[in-house]
């Protein structure tokens, strides 16, 4: 799915501090280069056919032809997010080594665990940064720095292991995540390659998490951006679009994997 960052017009690009939160993720890319600095925690990436299990100190580049989707994550995790217009990409990235950065989806891993000292160094700049976010000068010139040192340190880091996405794990998430009608078990493995018995077994071994509850996060994040669009859609509306088949079983599986009932969530959307 292409996600559209609503990035201001002044800016060159965004950083922020992510803290855990219980709303579903939805497999997405975007135009905008991005790293994340994992500085509490863990969690598992599913990134097309590979996974990473990344913990403190990871740096992990997400660049634009990439879908990715941080599908577990700790009770306690927390990350560091820089996303960087493309523009500002190929201005700042001009050293020999760095032109990778321009680059729409490059051959290789581009997960490395940073030492101790170096993520520290690096915490420090980009809490820096953030903090001037409301002066575009100040913050597009620190913005392009931590670009280049987040870069630097990742090329004097050590590789994480990541491990390989058996195909028909990879191609039943993609069935789920672009199904346009429901697709039932059966189906899905028969897309797949494998009987529904193994795929539900790999699945669960490979991603960390079941593949109905794969299924019911993508169906709520769509849900949400859905209901999010400004179209005056109803919820039951929104819900249907997204896949589920009623609203009771919309109303069990939202309140399941966002904590809160649909009625909470509106309410509080209401006041925002």
């Amino acid at each position: 799915m292409r996600q559209h960052l609503k990035l201001p017009a002044a800016l060159d690009g965004n950083l922020w501090h992510y803290q855990h939160h219980e709303r579903a993720n939805a497999m997405h890319h975007h135009a905008e280069l991005e790293f994340n600095l994992v500085t509490q925690g863990r969690g598992l990436y599913l990134l097309a056919n590979r996974k990473y299990r990344i913990r403190r100190g990871d740096l992990l580049w997400l660049f634009p032809a990439q879908e990715h989707v941080l599908i577990e994550q700790s009770a306690d995790f927390e990350m560091w997010i820089g996303v960087a217009k493309p523009a500002t990409v190929r201005r700042t990235a001009t050293d020999a080594g760095a032109t990778v950065l321009w680059a729409a989806n490059p051959p290789g891993e581009y997960c490395r665990r940073l030492s101790q000292p170096a993520l520290a160094q690096l915490e420090s700049l980009l809490t820096a940064v953030a903090a001037a976010r409301e002066q575009p000068g100040f913050f597009n010139a620190g913005l392009g720095y931590a670009l280049l040192a987040a870069w630097h340190h990742f090329e004097h880091a050590a590789d994480v292991p990541v491990d390989d996405v058996h195909p028909a794990v990879e191609k039943a998430a993609r069935l789920i995540r672009n199904e346009s009608s429901p697709l039932g078990l059966d189906e899905l493995a028969t897309r797949s390659g494998l009987s529904a018995p193994r795929l539900s077994r790999l699945f669960k071994q490979q991603t960390g998490i079941a593949m109905v509850d794969f299924r019911n996060r993508q169906r709520v994040e769509k849900f949400l951006a859905l209901y999010r669009t400004g179209q005056r859609m109803t919820m039951l509306d929104a819900a249907l679009a997204a896949g589920f088949g009623s609203y009771p079983q919309f109303h069990r599986v939202f309140k399941r994997v966002t904590g809160n009932s649909p009625r909470s969530y509106r309410m509080k959307s209401s006041e925002a």
